[in-house]
């Protein structure tokens, strides 16, 4: 969420940053600072009738002292009065603070000055490309080819059980996956992130502190009695530990992973690019999440894409890194990387993770400050990352290792499933 001073201070720049992110809604700035002024005179009003209150409980007592009844009586009829426009100035307080925040919550997170405009993933940048295309001298198979000829991953049998979207992963499909999740964590905690295992349950605080909430609704799965939410990404809880939280600024900086089932409705999507692992409603996916000072976000932003890239190099995948544009940026975030492998049986590029900045937006929402050493508090930035989101890294790994007989595994992952051919 942008501060209010924000908003106040910076008012045309926002109008500008907002339009880099196609908000065709500028007049909502303009709203939420009419209704802030609002809101403070209120607050002046309702300070000044509950000072006038206090001195007239003080006379009140000072009359019945000295025996004058009939000013007792008069000045008791003046605090009920008060008492009376305190709490209708209240309410009216209340009420337009309500109306801010409603407005306030829908406008998206400001971009960083290098996201250019954009209207979708078309205009995002390519900023950087490596590895080696694979080619082969036989007909390559899609990986949901390859699934069904060696039994690994049954899309069918998901359907079966739960729906489409939902595979079940057996025998080597099944280890393959455990062993990335292992070797994903590992690389994590190396580079000094602690493991969380979270819950797969938010409540809609949660959700409203990562901006899930109301932003994306729709998308998640709901348990409308318990007012819970399947969670999208290992995100929402992680960064949620800190929620309404002080740090002091040599605890700096939060860094944490998880490995969690994610849950997506994905409502909209269709076609062929939703085949096979192409786009899941369950998927497993190993998060990286940083906690810090204002002033190192951006630092520590390359850092987790540096930390990203050489996952992937490790695997030996030909990858490319894209910039988004405004209009495929995130309602929360202000500058985010996409990270896209090559698919070569479906010779296409697919996005594999996202390392975003929110720089203060999530912490505005969830009250997450720390203290400096001079006493001042300031709101941090937060930071997460799919390190990595496994349906793709799978698919890519089948197709680009694929052979006429089977599919050779990674050697970084040999150890980890202790077989070296599928």
């Amino acid at each position: 969420m942008l501060t209010l001073a924000l908003l106040r201070e910076k008012t045309e720049d926002v109008k500008k940053g907002l339009a880099v992110k196609n908000f065709n809604q500028p007049e909502l700035v303009d709203e939420i600072i009419k209704l802030d002024d609002d809101r403070k005179a209120l607050q002046r009003d309702r300070d000044e009738a509950q000072m006038q209150m206090n001195k007239a409980s003080k006379e009140i007592g000072a009359a019945f002292k000295s025996g004058d009844k009939a000013k007792a009586e008069e000045l008791k009829a003046e605090t009920a009065k008060l008492k009376e426009d305190i709490k209708a100035l209240s309410e009216k307080h209340d009420a337009a603070l309500e109306a801010m925040n409603k407005k306030l919550i829908l406008l998206p997170n400001m971009p960083h000055s290098s996201v250019k405009p954009g209207k979708s993933e078309e205009d995002n940048e390519n900023i950087h490309q490596e590895g080696e295309i694979p080619e082969f001298s036989f007909k390559a198979l899609p990986h949901w080819e390859i699934t069904e000829r060696h039994d690994i991953i049954d899309f069918e049998l998901g359907n079966k059980i739960t729906g489409a979207g939902f595979p079940v992963y057996k025998g080597k499909g099944a280890k393959l996956q455990r062993a990335l999740i292992s070797f994903f964590l590992d690389r994590a905690t190396e580079a000094g992130y602690l493991e969380i295992q979270p819950p797969l349950v938010i409540n809609e605080d949660s959700g409203y502190g990562t901006g899930q909430l109301p932003d994306k609704d729709g998308q998640m799965y709901a348990i409308p009695e318990d007012k819970l939410f399947l969670i999208p990404t290992a995100e929402v809880p992680v960064t949620n530990i800190y929620r309404n939280v002080m740090l002091k600024e040599d605890e700096l900086p939060k860094k944490n992973t998880a490995y969690s089932a994610c849950f997506r409705r994905e409502a909209g999507s269709y076609g062929k690019d939703v085949r096979g692992l192409n786009r899941l409603h369950q998927f497993d996916k190993v998060e990286i999440v940083q906690i810090v000072h204002p002033e190192k976000s951006y630092e520590v932003l390359e850092e987790m894409r540096e930390h990203v890239a050489g996952l992937l190099r490790e695997l030996k995948l030909p990858f490319r890194i894209l910039r988004l544009c405004g209009g495929d940026t995130s309602f929360t975030a202000a500058l985010t990387y996409d990270f896209e492998v090559f698919s070569a049986a479906q010779k296409r590029w697919l996005e594999v993770s996202s390392v975003s900045n929110f720089e203060s937006f999530q912490a505005n929402r969830m009250k997450l400050r720390f203290k400096d050493k001079e006493g001042n508090t300031s709101l941090l930035h937060t930071l997460n990352g799919s390190a990595l989101a496994l349906p793709r890294i799978l698919a890519s790994l089948l197709e680009n290792y694929q052979t006429e007989s089977g599919v050779i595994i990674p050697e970084v992952l040999i150890p980890y499933t202790r077989f070296d051919e599928i």
